[in-house]
């Protein structure tokens, strides 16, 4: 390798996790070689283990006891579509208070897991338990009992578009009953601060952005004071720093309502701040199922290939005025 190219990825350590770490393998050229490659692992590695020491120090609070009883077990689960498996017998299960990032790539079945897990698809095989209680064989009156403890941030927000936001977040409260509407008022007021957009009580979600229409659907989520929230791809589609603000605040909904989480995401930045637990799914099986760290450090040659490739960085493509002849 060139020395020039050494001092670029040399420069690329330095400056460390705060760099964008964007995916970019269709630029990846054919004459990329195997030493490349090799020192891209390296370089992935360390930068990897750089992002989980930023993530250790800021963690404030330790994981149940492994003792707990999960208060959500998948055992065994499998569910096809069209003959086709997309979960294959797949084990998970997170204790209270506990963040499960389920992660892979596109189309192994993150999301259906959720969809299993609120009842709005029925597996095949395998038990699904909430709380102790075996779910997988309720009907749609039982599961709505379910989903008040058990609630779903969706991507695209589900707000209703011709109520206000204020609205969107009273709505269970008011379908809940047994409040003054000076008492929603004042929830909706405190809900707004905590996810951090008071601004927007009065408006519409057509007015909002893509992130900022999810912190007000984990406000509404929260009116129903659930015990666990699920997340489908809650950074897709936002800014960075609104990617962040995301994390912190289902951090904080951790630390300080003991909420249970599981986030879908294929941000393994992401996922580094919250997971405590990792599920890694690749071709409709659980590959990887344990502790973060354990997770970084897995030798499953698809786990290691998700993770390089998450992290690599392939080289540009030279200007075009270099590339012209003569020069």
């Amino acid at each position: 390798m060139s020395a020039a190219k050494r001092k670029k990825k040399s420069t690329a350590l330095t400056n460390g996790p705060s760099e964008t770490l964007d995916t970019e393998l269709s630029e990846l050229e054919s004459e990329t070689s195997v030493e490349e490659l090799e020192e891209a692992a390296v370089a992935a590695s360390a930068l990897i283990a750089q992002v989980v020491a930023e993530a250790k120090a800021e963690r404030k609070v330790s994981l149940p006891e492994p003792s707990a009883p999960p208060f959500i077990d998948f055992d065994k689960v499998s569910i096809a579509f069209n003959g086709r498996k997309v979960l294959d017998k797949v084990s998970f299960h997170v204790g209270r208070g506990q963040t499960l990032c389920i992660l892979g790539r596109s189309g192994v079945g993150k999301s259906v897991s959720l969809r299993i897990l609120l009842g709005f698809l029925k597996p095949d095989s395998g038990r699904i338990s909430v709380d102790g209680q075996e779910i997988s064989t309720l009907n749609e009156r039982d599961m709505q009992e379910i989903r008040k403890h058990v609630t779903m941030v969706f991507q695209n927000g589900a707000l209703f578009d011709s109520l206000t936001v204020g609205e969107n977040i009273a709505f269970p409260l008011r379908e809940k009953g047994g409040l003054a509407e000076d008492q929603i008022e004042q929830l909706v007021t405190r809900l707004l601060e905590l996810v951090g957009a008071s601004e927007t009580v009065s408006l519409l979600p057509s007015s909002l952005s893509t992130g900022q229409r999810r912190c007000i659907a984990i406000a509404r989520a929260l009116a129903a004071q659930p015990e666990a929230i699920l997340y489908d791809e809650p950074t897709t589609m936002v800014d960075p720093i609104m990617g962040r603000n995301i994390g912190d605040l289902i951090q904080r909904l951790k630390l300080q309502l003991g909420i249970t989480s599981i986030v879908v995401t294929h941000d393994m930045r992401f996922a580094i701040r919250l997971a405590d637990l990792v599920l890694f799914l690749e071709g409709g099986e659980a590959r990887f199922f344990g502790p973060l760290d354990e997770f970084l450090h897995c030798p499953d040659p698809h786990v290691q290939q998700f993770l390089t490739l998450d992290e690599y960085n392939p080289p540009r493509p030279l200007a075009v005025a270099d590339q012209l002849p003569g020069q």
